[in-house]
């Protein structure tokens, strides 16, 4: 069988795609809860709100975006590179948009919030579907794919790091008093390298593997999806991880600056450190995966999280131990990200098992519906670190109880452990190991390379 080996430099371009859309993850993972108490103003209870309802749209615009690239190919650029070429730059106005704090009273602001983050989300899918979708027709070979994703998810780190280690202190450098424009400049640069880096990945990418797509109605191909049992799995161990990752990431930047008791610098070192062991973690998922089964990887890396959550609960006290902080946080997430890698080359091996399973390939409505599931484990934890921060009564800016203390320490440690227990629990009914999936292929129970289902695109 001829493989498909991808070239170093579309990689990464793939790689280029995911630091372009996580300006968006990691600024929502990681400070837009904390700029919009701390710096926009909105009160936690609205911002959990905001961010619950936003969901509902996903629950439309992510399947019609999935259905949409599955109806619509480009002759000349292919069926998912095109929305990089056409949307780069109004994905990257929409960020800079969202971080704009307009000078009006509170209902004005409060509006102002909900229509600039709908139009991030709008954008987001827009051009996340067709990313995601995309690791599907780079290559047929399973390994190829993975490392892909190894280098799609490092540089999806860097992302991170540049909006975790420079937004901060670039908005206070260039804010001064007025954090709010400081915020607005700061990641108005990270949004201008979004837009440069989706041009890069159109660029530097082609789309090799042709899937023969059948045109179905949408509730056949709902059904279909509810046959994949392994798709369905998938879907939760979505919904769990992102959850569990977005309620960590979100409180992370209040429990530097007020369970730590540091300043913009301490705030920016904190997120820095998860984001180093995060890109560590990276690379050791993709040297663990070449001599140890990535299945199993996945499934006890995030029952150790548990543990590692409940002693960083429990051995830091406060600003005292701020040392031990940094790096229990770092040991934390380290380990956390150790499944990610797995994760995002599965999903394809899942829509392939779909097609072994029926008889039917669902691609597109596959991804989105991923898509979707991500974005609900985003809102939903939105929604829970909203509602929390009011439960244990925070107030921004101001000295904090030792209720609200307690509160930000379990919404760092414990509470988010309990979602990634979950989890790897899940991911122990998910048998579509490498060998599984050869073995299918060698049976031919999935397509491989043939002539209608390969075929070169013109190079763009």
């Amino acid at each position: 069988m001829k493989t498909q080996k991808l070239t170093v430099i579309e990689k990464i371009g793939f790689g280029a795609g995911d630091m372009a859309v996580n300006v968006v993850i990691s600024s929502m993972f990681l400070i837009v809860s904390f700029f919009y108490t701390d710096i926009f103003g909105l009160k936690p209870a609205h911002m959990g709100i905001l961010f619950l309802a936003t969901r509902l749209i996903d629950a439309f615009t992510d399947p019609m975006m999935g259905m949409l690239t599955d109806r619509w190919k480009s002759e000349r650029f292919g069926r998912f590179r095109p929305y990089f070429l056409y949307l780069s730059v109004p994905f990257g106005i929409s960020v800079f948009l969202m971080f704009t704090t307009p000078d009006w009273d509170y209902g004005a602001k409060l509006v102002w919030a909900y229509a600039t983050y709908i139009l991030v989300t709008l954008m987001f899918t827009s051009v996340t579907i067709p990313y995601i979708s995309l690791i599907g027709v780079l290559t047929a070979d399973p390994q190829e794919r993975l490392s892909a994703n190894g280098y799609r998810l490092f540089f999806a780190k860097i992302a991170a790091l540049m909006v975790t280690s420079a937004v901060p202190v670039l908005a206070a450098a260039w804010g001064g008093d007025d954090l709010a424009r400081g915020y607005q400049l700061a990641m108005g640069l990270m949004a201008g390298i979004g837009t440069l880096m989706f041009l890069f990945c159109f660029a530097t990418t082609t789309e090799r593997v042709e899937h023969e797509v059948e045109t179905k109605p949408f509730g056949e191909q709902v059904r279909l999806l509810f046959r994949n049992d392994q798709w369905l799995i998938l879907c939760g161990v979505c919904l769990t991880g992102t959850l569990g990752y977005v309620i960590r990431g979100s409180v992370a930047a209040y429990y530097a600056k007020y369970y730590l008791a540091g300043d913009e610098k301490i705030i920016s070192a904190f997120l820095t450190t998860g984001v180093v062991a995060a890109i560590l973690a990276m690379i050791a998922s993709t040297w663990i995966t070449k001599r140890y089964c990535k299945v199993q990887l996945f499934r006890w890396s995030q029952l150790a999280v548990g543990v590692l959550s409940v002693v960083l609960y429990f051995a830091v006290g406060g600003p005292d131990d701020i040392m031990l902080a940094f790096m229990l946080y770092f040991l934390l997430s380290f380990v956390v990200d150790l499944h990610a890698p797995v994760f995002w080359s599965a999903i394809a091996e899942a829509v392939d098992y779909g097609q072994a399973k029926t008889g039917k390939r669902v691609s597109g409505l596959a991804f989105g519906g991923i898509s979707f599931f991500q974005k609900a484990g985003m809102g939903l934890a939105g929604f829970v670190v909203g509602m929390l921060l009011t439960f244990y009564g925070f107030e921004a800016n101001v000295e904090q109880t030792e209720r609200s203390l307690a509160g930000i320490a379990l919404m760092l440690s414990i509470i988010p452990a309990v979602f990634h227990v979950a989890m790897g629990l899940l991911m122990f009914g998910y048998r579509i190991t490498d060998k599984y999936y050869n073995d299918m292929k060698s049976k031919g129970l999935i397509e491989d390379e043939a002539p209608e289902y390969i075929t070169e695109m013109p190079p763009s």
